[in-house]
């Protein structure tokens, strides 16, 4: 009687078996999930959003691709050192960008500087998180690319996060309250108008703004903790952050 099942297989064979197994399961999803951020369930729990330090310029041979690997915090001196690594090095073809944001103003300067070398291509790889002012950078490549398991983070921005400014003023009155609404206010208008006009100038859906970023809460609440969202795989294309290839 023939013998059935794994243990009839010749050696290789069971491998062979295994594999289409292994390749639908992968398939379906059937793998362990990515356990989420309760306070941002858009967001992975955990995430690597690079040293709390100035961001770092390295330059690296990465899967046939001559990259530069910007890690840290955006600082006002990232516009001036990234156009400088990028003169020195004429064969950089990708940045691959992970950051935890920083200084607004620098990222948008930085996004301009990128978008100024035709053809540079800007990455989130998987596993690394860009968030804030990091964006920015990002939408300065005139290719992007957030990798499968890479995270596009937005936020709500906020000039109202130093508390004990906002304490200190109410303290002194109406008349001090007011001032320090009135220059939210104002600084607020000029940011949103910056961004509405970066965004045209990188081609990408204004409505990223207001259906996303301007959604999220700028202060978290009781009711409501939540104030970062992770852009899906479909919701990068939907907004142009992730352009369509187009064959050439």
């Amino acid at each position: 009687m023939p013998r059935t099942g794994f243990g009839a297989l010749r050696p290789g064979g069971l491998m062979r078996a295994i594999l289409p197994i292994l390749a639908l399961l992968l398939a379906t999803g059937a793998t362990k999930p990515v356990p989420m951020d309760p306070r941002n369930p858009s967001c992975p729990e955990k995430v690597d959003w690079g040293v709390a330090k100035a961001m770092a310029l390295s330059v690296a041979d990465k899967g046939g691709r001559h990259v530069l690997i910007a890690d840290g915090i955006i600082d006002a001196r990232l516009p001036a050192r990234l156009k400088a690594a990028l003169d020195a090095d004429e064969r950089i073809e990708e940045i691959w960008l992970k950051s935890r944001g920083g200084d607004a103003e620098a990222g948008n300067r930085a996004g301009k500087v990128i978008r100024s070398y035709p053809g540079m291509v800007t990455r989130i790889p998987a596993g690394w998180t860009c968030f804030s002012a990091c964006n920015f950078v990002f939408m300065g490549g005139d290719r992007r690319f957030v990798d499968p398991g890479g995270i596009f983070m937005v936020h709500m921005f906020t000039h109202t996060g130093d508390r004990d400014v906002i304490e200190i003023s109410v303290d002194e009155g109406t008349e001090e309250t007011t001032r320090l609404i009135g220059e939210i206010e104002q600084s607020s208008a000029l940011l949103a108008s910056e961004d509405n006009d970066f965004l045209i100038r990188m081609g990408i859906s204004r409505k990223l703004l207001t259906e996303i970023m301007y959604r999220q809460q700028a202060v978290a609440t009781k009711e409501n903790p939540s104030t970062r969202y992770c852009l899906n795989q479909e919701e990068v294309r939907k907004y142009n952050v992730v352009p369509l290839e187009k064959a050439e």
